[in-house]
């Protein structure tokens, strides 16, 4: 809503803001709300108890909703689309076992983890892990030692990369409300998400893995075999995973050097390569060629409409909460709440980019869930973020990492993938929080280290 002025000072916007969090939280956690319901119902309150005028305030909160959406519902959804259609032929399987032939079986947790930050790319983190582990058990069997060994790897690479790279909602969001570009946050997460990959889960799973020796599951029978009679090539497997990269760094490339004047930003050549690279028009050129490349001879025109229909059925919620997150975000800046917030973060010194992690650490661990934390905390700093004076791009993107790893650290028992891992491999929730818990909390710690540590120097 454009020039509306606030109708409370910094304290009494403070007090709502706490109010709204506390509410939201006791509506997820205590009476099991649906996030999306407790998140518009919150945005409501919130608008009327600030004061945004009545006939204000629908048009605030669908400002907010479909925002959101415009941005976020396209990058999930043709995500999910190249994620099913890998998953369904086969092509997780062949990268993984190619992988473990070049590494050989002794690095077989390295081989399985690259091959995971490879998928991590398309695949969400429940459907990739679930995809991943009856090659990880088929492996450890053969292998022998902790499942630990081989399982973390796979699972924490699935995490970071859903955590830090877009197309994956937590990422898009965030670069979203804050206005980050979204192919810098592509290649920083990428960046940030390797190293913090390398240190948080396979150095974290080799030494644990020897320290809690936990057997694969009997109940898992999977040899972990192709379950395809043509399964796709290596080849057509990684050059879709590389074609919407190749396509949004070239974008980001050419923009960059039409801004210095190297080439003449009007040029045809130029619009075109900015064009394609827009990250759901990549998304969708790499769709459009899978569906080619993966439907040969496997599917019939019917059935692939059928795979893709269906894949977009577990993504729903996802996407309704992250719209209702920018809904909430859209309030807290309409009705002067995130300026406050602003004014105080600049008053105690606190730099933004730690406010953003503390304030995504502190939802994470009071909801469990990533994206409420991400989306909320998001829309929360994103005023302080505007009101911040000499943040570049980089920055920007900095900032977004900041709040995915706020967001990953301390999973505990209010989250699904606690719950999801520990299940899979038979452990109990002391154990679970021993390797589950701690492995995750690492990757929001380090990948928030690296992020500040960057901001320092860049």
């Amino acid at each position: 809503m454009e020039n509306f002025t606030p109708v409370y000072g910094t304290g009494p916007l403070l007090g709502i803001a706490a109010g709204a969090i506390a509410l939201l939280l006791f509506l997820i956690i205590r009476l099991r709300l649906h996030a999306f319901l407790a998140l518009v119902l919150v945005s409501l309150l919130t608008a009327v108890a600030a004061g945004i005028p009545v006939g204000g305030i629908m048009p605030t909160l669908l400002d907010g909703f479909g925002g959101t959406l415009a941005n976020v519902a396209l990058l999930v959804g043709l995500g999910v689309m190249l994620g099913r259609m890998l998953e369904v032929t086969g092509g997780a399987a062949v990268l993984a076992s190619a992988l473990i032939r070049a590494f050989g079986e002794k690095r077989a947790p390295l081989a399985l983890g690259v091959s995971s930050l490879l998928f991590g790319f398309p695949l969400f983190f429940d459907v990739g892990l679930i995809v991943m582990l009856p090659i990880v058990f088929s492996v450890a069997r053969r292998v022998g030692g902790s499942v630990l060994t081989y399982t973390l790897p796979t699972a924490g690479a699935f995490a970071v990369m859903h955590a830090f790279v877009p197309p994956h909602p937590g990422p898009v969001t965030a670069a979203v409300e804050i206005g980050a570009d979204m192919g810098l946050v592509l290649l920083i997460g990428l960046l940030l998400a390797i190293p913090t990959w390398y240190l948080s889960s396979y150095l974290f799973g080799l030494w644990i893995g020897k320290r809690i020796v936990i057997p694969v599951p009997d109940d898992i029978m999977s040899d972990g075999t192709v379950d395809h009679e043509n399964p796709p090539s290596l080849g057509t497997v990684i050059g879709l995973l590389l074609l919407p990269m190749l396509l949004i760094f070239a974008n980001t490339g050419v923009t960059t050097l039409a801004a210095t004047g190297t080439v003449p930003e009007d040029a045809l050549w130029v619009q075109v390569s900015q064009l394609v690279g827009q990250t759901p028009i990549a998304l969708l050129i790499t769709v459009i060629v899978a569906m080619l490349a993966l439907s040969r001879g496997r599917f019939t025109r019917q059935g692939m409409e059928t795979l893709i229909g269906d894949s977009l059925g577990p993504v729903c919620g996802i996407i309704l909460i992250t719209g209702a997150g920018g809904m909430f975000g859209m309030v807290l800046r309409t009705s002067g709440i995130g300026g406050a917030l602003a004014e105080t973060l600049e008053a105690a010194g606190l730099p933004v980019i730690v406010a953003a992690f503390v304030i995504a650490l502190a939802l994470r661990v009071a909801q469990g869930s990533a994206t409420v934390a991400i989306t909320t905390a998001a829309g929360l700093i994103a005023p302080a973020v505007q009101a911040a004076s000499g943040l570049s791009s980089i920055d920007l993107a900095l900032i977004v990492i900041a709040i995915a790893s706020g967001a990953t650290a301390l999973s505990h028992v209010n989250d699904s993938g606690f719950w999801l891992v520990g299940r899979f491999l038979g452990m109990d929730v002391k154990t679970t929080l021993k390797t589950w818990t701690v492995m995750e909390t690492l990757i929001g710690f380090i990948g928030f280290g690296l992020a500040f540590g960057l901001s320092l120097v860049l």
